[in-house]
């Protein structure tokens, strides 16, 4: 048989095996070069596969040992953990139902603030959507809250981190994306190309992550029109609001401030991401300290957190690698490259075959274990078909939001479900996060259609 056609059918039969494997529940990190060696063997038995080619991992596993940008990674997860020990999210939480509190669906308006403000400042989904369960959760629901919109309220915005800068995701996408750019431009003529940073993809971001936000406070207002029983006001009085201009000013501020240090920083072009996050990391123990929660404790356990989230993205990471080599010497890009430049639509039918795909893997793999996977096998093709690389990357972060939210592997969904009352089932939570699913699914359909959403600030600060 034809080799060329043998190592097709092997590149296509081992993404179908990856997937079936993780649905068996093997670790992703083992099951993406563990297949990807097997198929890899017999594609060298049948010619297919020449094993010399797996030499070319030690240089790409250097290449990110040696990545300045990458330490960032670690260093904004530092700066998040340490912010949700110091109990910051806690205050923002208790003042901010203070403000919103007498307004119908007040309660909601301020988780949707403060998980937005969270994520500019912590970037950390899993602690956000704890935190915010163990605290909004039960205030919601003495207030009679409908348990399907207090918990799509609470997943929704602890995901926000996801698209809202500094996020993990963003800098390993800006990292992955200027290069491939840079190869892709390469090989069409253009030596001398538009450089493609994190910086970029930070201020592209900025834009769709406030648009979410404004979508969601939306949505939460419409239902307080339409259904005023689902999502009550409180009733406090007058004793109870005493101070509030005082507490907000003296919550919001550090906040606020941290914020403008890390991102007003990279956005201005004063400091790279990882210098900012150096300063984050700095000011997150500094706002600790100020709120008496600096000390060997604490910073032990957030040393430790942060060693193991770290560890497991670059684990997963370098798994991804041995399976993206493969997948490529087995002449599977080629085989994608095919089938999507002779999709109908050109590349628009193109963007949203892609952005489909990631949708329905959202239901069963995690954000990093996608972009590992399929950033390197599709985005060199849609950067061939001149797709703006920074509108890219949002827009597939925004796509890879909903992969938190999306049953039966949601995230937030489970680190919901681990702090929620028995009075609120699994049922409940699902379904309150569907929405908000259409809500990211309706603010992806407006970036395609208004692409300058993404790109106009990244123009204006870097042209």
């Amino acid at each position: 048989m034809d080799p060329v056609m043998i190592g097709e059918a092997l590149s296509l039969g081992m993404f179908v095996a990856i997937i079936g494997v993780l649905l068996l529940g093997f670790p992703v990190a083992f099951t993406l070069p563990g297949v990807a060696l097997v198929f890899a063997g017999v594609g060298w038995l049948f010619g297919a596969f020449d094993p010399s080619n797996l030499s070319s991992l030690a240089p790409r596993y250097l290449g990110i040992m040696l990545n300045e940008v990458l330490v960032a990674v670690p260093l904004f997860i530092f700066m998040g953990m340490m912010l949700e020990r110091s109990g910051i999210a806690e205050q923002l939480l208790v003042t901010m139902g203070r403000l919103f509190g007498r307004l119908r669906g007040g309660l909601g308006l301020s988780v949707i603030v403060v998980g937005a403000l969270l994520a500019a400042s912590t970037g950390i989904v899993g602690a956000t959507v704890v935190t915010m369960g163990l605290l909004s959760l039960p205030a919601m629901l003495r207030a009679k809250y409908d348990p399907r919109l207090a918990s799509g309220v609470i997943c929704a915005s602890g995901t926000l981190g996801q698209i809202i800068p500094p996020s993990t995701i963003l800098i390993f996408m800006g990292d992955m994306l200027g290069g491939m750019n840079a190869q892709v431009q390469m090989e069409k003529g253009n030596f001398a190309p538009q450089v493609v940073s994190v910086g970029n993809l930070f201020a592209g971001a900025f834009i769709p992550g406030l648009l979410l936000v404004l979508v969601y406070m939306a949505f939460v207002l419409w239902k307080a029109m339409r259904d005023p029983a689902s999502c009550p006001a409180l009733v406090s009085t007058d004793a109870e609001r005493a101070g509030l201009r005082r507490d907000v000013l003296v919550t919001m501020l550090p906040t606020l401030a941290l914020i403008v240090a890390v991102l007003g920083s990279i956005l201005a072009g004063i400091a790279t991401p990882t210098e900012s996050a150096s300063v984050g990391a700095v000011g997150a123990m500094a706002l600790a300290a100020l709120r008496g929660r600096f000390n060997w404790p604490n910073l032990r356990s957030v040393m430790e957190a942060t060693a193991t989230t770290t560890s497991m993205i670059f684990v997963i990471l370098i798994g991804a690698s041995v399976f993206s080599l493969v997948f490529r010497m087995l002449g599977g890009d080629k085989l994608v490259a095919e089938f999507i430049t002779g999709l109908p639509g050109e590349k628009i039918g193109a963007i949203v075959f892609v952005m489909a795909l990631m949708f329905v893997l959202g239901f069963i793999l995690d954000t990093f274990e996608i972009i590992f996977v399929i950033i390197p096998i599709t985005a060199p093709v849609l950067l061939m078909m001149d797709v703006d690389p920074v509108w890219l990357g949002v827009i597939v972060a925004v796509n890879l939001q909903t992969s938190f939210l999306t049953p039966p592997f949601g995230f937030s969904l489970f680190y919901l479900r681990s702090v929620a009352p028995a009075s609120v089932t699994t049922g409940d939570i699902y379904r309150g996060a569907m929405p908000f699913v259409a809500l990211q699914i309706l603010v992806i359909a407006i970036l395609i259609a208004f692409p300058g959403m993404v790109t106009w600030l990244p123009s204006v600060l870097y042209d």
